[in-house]
């Protein structure tokens, strides 16, 4: 959030009537172009090591254990399996990376993937292009009985906030300020195992809690499945029953990613 710098001065004026001297501008907000440096490490495959992107602080943004090809993924707001191309460790390689974002303020989300595809061209010396694929998809649609969303109460300006917190037997999914558009991207790049298309035609932001029980399709195999007894539902019936929408299998057009190059990141 923006930091604001007010300055309150009282002056007299000739009529002897006290006025408020106006506020300074916001401090201006950084570019976040590129990240100030940033570390790249290669780590060892190993089961169930959890892999996940976060800012520790304002300024330290965090990978682990992510291929290139889950980096793209992330960057670009894509499902993993619309990527193709590119040599075959995009998909094996995984690696740590550790960075520091530049100014005063914390960048948003949209801001580190910008920071990210940077560091994706510069280092991994990305080049890629765009093709039109046809794929099994899943539509996210309103459900019968309408949507039960409730509209955000954050300032517009506020980030959306998407973060899934797994604890034993269930996923806690809090979205704050949400579009059904950022929705489907978490959706699509993080949570399903095909890309996900908004369909709902709502528009707006939100606040909702999404409550379910795992399986091993989710989160790319890198979360445990829930038991048959678990307390929470399965995911598409949470959706149905805590959202009202629900996702319709279907094929259909997707912007897919095509990798024409990448080589193993430079040294740090």
């Amino acid at each position: 959030m923006l930091r604001h710098i007010a300055i309150a001065a009282l002056i007299a004026s000739t009529s002897g009537i006290l006025a408020q001297a106006p506020s300074q501008p916001p401090s201006p907000r950084p570019k976040f172009d590129a990240f100030e440096v940033a570390t790249i490490k290669p780590v060892e495959p190993a089961d169930k090591t959890p892999q996940y992107i976060t800012m520790q602080g304002p300024h330290r943004f965090v990978e682990k254990y992510y291929t290139l090809k889950l980096l793209i993924a992330a960057a670009y707001d894509l499902n993993p399996k619309t990527i193709s191309g590119g040599p075959s460790w995009i998909d094996s390689n995984r690696y740590d990376i550790l960075a520091l974002t530049p100014g005063d303020v914390r960048p948003t989300r949209d801001e580190q993937m910008s920071m990210l595809r940077n560091l994706l061209t510069d280092r991994f010396k990305l080049a890629f292009h765009r093709e039109q694929k046809e794929f099994s998809i899943f539509e996210l649609q309103v459900a019968k009985n309408g949507p039960k969303l409730k509209k955000s109460t954050a300032a517009p300006d506020d980030p959306a906030a998407l973060i899934s917190t797994v604890y034993p037997q269930r996923i806690l999914l809090p979205a704050r300020n949400t579009t059904m558009g950022e929705f489907t991207s978490l959706l699509q790049r993080a949570v399903l195992d095909r890309p996900v298309v908004d369909k709902t035609g709502i528009i707006g932001k939100y606040d909702f809690d999404l409550t379910w029980a795992p399986d091993s399709s989710q989160f790319g195999g890198g979360v445990a499945a829930a038991s048959p007894d678990a307390p929470s539902p399965p995911f598409f019936t949470a959706v149905q029953q805590q959202l009202g929408l629900k996702l319709v299998a279907t094929r259909g057009p997707v912007d897919a990613l095509v990798v024409d190059k990448a080589e193993r990141p430079t040294d740090n």
